[in-house]
């Protein structure tokens, strides 16, 4: 099964691809945009641009661009601008990320979910910093352990993550502040995780005339039992609004 559009199917009724409910996400929103004050803003592996649609229904004098390698993703998005009436308002890019240089800096920069693009979170930070315009702020979203990880968690996700205070220190280290965050509750990850698994295996119940229905069904129990039987007990999620020391 294509992992893209596996990750657009089991986002389907989640389109925040982070465990993050729409409160928490105005919220930092409206940090991020300084209420308004901010004129441009840029996600890097936008999706479906569910953030970007949101910013700009709620701010309209701003405007936006997205990033993102899947091109079905990208379409979508255009079409939910559409609806919207903020189409003229959006330039949506279908290319990498990591790679993504611009000669006019944005007010805002949002990485969340999509740190693996850039190998990282110290990596998604050097490619934000020349992005961003003078006083600029950073919204990049890590997850991180909130208890002692077990064998199997740690086979998941490898050596990568850290407690929350270290991968704070590691932020600043790397020579930014924090100016807010946002740390998950445990009910939106587990609303999170609960609708990407559920969302797949409904499709697939739905289409078992698809050949990809039986992968879907699969790969959605295997992410789930992962879940219940492992990072559930130490998997956390932090939203950081950074800003260059």
């Amino acid at each position: 099964m294509d992992r893209q559009l596996r990750s657009r199917l089991a986002h389907r009724d989640h389109p925040i691809a982070a465990p993050l409910s729409d409160d928490s996400v105005r919220q930092l929103l409206d940090r991020a945009l300084r209420g308004g004050a901010a004129r441009r803003v840029l996600d890097l592996g936008c999706g479906e641009a569910a953030w970007l649609l949101r910013a700009l229904a709620a701010y309209p004098e701003l405007t936006a661009v997205g990033v993102d390698l899947d091109a079905r993703a990208l379409t979508l998005a255009r079409e939910g601008a559409e609806r919207l009436g903020v189409a003229r308002r959006i330039g949506l890019h279908h290319g990498d990320a990591s790679a993504w240089e611009t000669k006019e800096p944005f007010d805002a920069v949002l990485c969340v979910g999509s740190t693996h693009a850039f190998g990282g979170l110290s990596g998604t930070l050097e490619a934000i910093r020349p992005l961003l315009a003078e006083g600029g702020v950073a919204v990049v979203g890590e997850g991180y352990w909130e208890r002692e990880p077990d064998a199997l968690s740690l086979e998941i996700f490898g050596d990568a993550l850290a407690d929350l205070r270290t991968t704070v220190e590691r932020v600043e280290a790397d020579g930014w502040t924090p100016v807010f965050a946002h740390t998950s509750s445990p009910a939106e990850l587990d609303h999170y995780e609960w609708s990407w698994s559920g969302s797949l295996a409904d499709w697939a119940l739905d289409h078992p005339e698809d050949p990809d229905a039986p992968e879907a069904l699969r790969v959605a129990k295997e992410h789930r039992d992962e879940w219940l039987g492992g990072y559930r007990r130490s998997f956390g999620f932090v939203t950081l609004v950074l800003r260059a020391s």
